[in-house]
């Protein structure tokens, strides 16, 4: 399975890359959400999985989403907004603009597993 990261903290990033390849994920990166749609843009197969932060500069996350759910290409892939924005609106936001979990900040190894399972990405044993 592939996944995309997609969030401006490289450390956020390398703990999210962490535990996906634990996971069986192979990885790619994204600063922003603008740098998370050329990566899209230049794959031959579309990621299995995003993870993307709400915050972020010249794109976020929201704007990212609702990108990437206007290309009908990117239909197959599961969302999991990964953020510190714990109001309902904004949760509910998110999961209007296409986002299929919401995680929030900080988190564990255990919730991002639960998330992958709940969007039928079943982690292997780690």
């Amino acid at each position: 399975m592939r996944a995309l990261i997609v969030d401006d903290s490289r450390a956020m990033r390398a703990l999210l890359r962490q535990i996906l390849t634990a996971n069986g994920f192979d990885v790619l990166e994204a600063g922003n959400g603008q740098e998370g749609l050329d990566r899209l843009a230049s794959m031959l197969e579309k990621p299995d999985l995003a993870l993307v932060d709400w915050h972020m500069p010249i794109m976020d996350g929201l704007t990212f989403v609702r990108t990437l759910r206007a290309d009908p290409a990117n239909a197959a892939t599961r969302v999991l907004m990964v953020t510190t924005e714990t109001e309902l609106g904004q949760m509910a936001s998110a999961l209007a603009a296409g986002a299929n979990e919401y995680v929030l900040k900080p988190f564990t190894r255990e919730v991002i597993r639960e998330k992958l399972a709940l969007i039928g990405l079943t982690p292997a044993a780690a």
